[in-house]
């Protein structure tokens, strides 16, 4: 989708080959190499938060690592970016940044790295080193977020048309949101 909820009250959500928060999974997820990892990581991370997740393809740790943290990466709805390096193609990326064991995964932020860990956590964990990444660089508050508060102020302002069609487009974005379901079926009713 272009975005979450198209351009709030006035805007309809579209769909595309968009990941959950608007960009497309493939600017969400990505393989990389010694020659794009500046343009990949270290420009990318200038606006968003880039995860690194260094691997190579014997590492039983981190086939169990990767499906989780791209999950969680396209989870974030946008808010952070998942980079994956295979070190047995990039001996020399790994070397310069000091890889010994895998899986690592370090977390980039203005083209620095900020955080990171080594070997494979949880889903849990890893979702809440992303949170943490996404809160500390100041990354954007996610956009259902945001229109479930707006909508909630057409409520409270009394206009329920308005806000049964944000909190439908809301829906339409995320069809198991309970305070979107629950917003909607309170305006339904003040409505008539």
């Amino acid at each position: 989708m272009e975005t979450i909820l198209g351009a709030g009250l006035s805007g309809t959500a579209t769909a595309s080959a968009a990941g959950p928060g608007g960009a497309p999974q493939a600017d969400l997820v990505k393989d990389s190499d010694t020659a794009g990892f500046a343009r990949d990581v270290i420009e990318a991370s200038q606006t968003t938060p880039v995860i690194v997740d260094f691997w190579a393809p014997w590492c039983g740790p981190c086939k169990t690592l990767g499906p989780i943290i791209e999950k969680a990466t396209l989870q974030a709805r946008g808010k952070v970016k998942l980079v994956k390096v295979n070190v047995d193609e990039n001996q020399q990326l790994a070397a310069q940044l000091r890889i010994q064991s895998l899986p690592t995964v370090l977390a980039f932020v203005g083209g620095q790295p900020v955080d990171g860990f080594t070997g494979a956590l949880g889903e849990s964990q890893v979702k809440a080193f992303i949170d943490k990444l996404a809160k500390q660089s100041g990354a954007g508050a996610d956009p259902i977020d945001d229109a479930l508060a707006q909508a909630k102020d057409l409520v409270e302002a009394g206009d329920f048309a308005n806000a049964a069609g944000l909190y439908s487009r809301i829906l339409q974005a995320d069809a198991d949101n309970a305070a979107a379901i629950a917003g909607l079926a309170k305006c339904l009713v003040q409505m008539g």
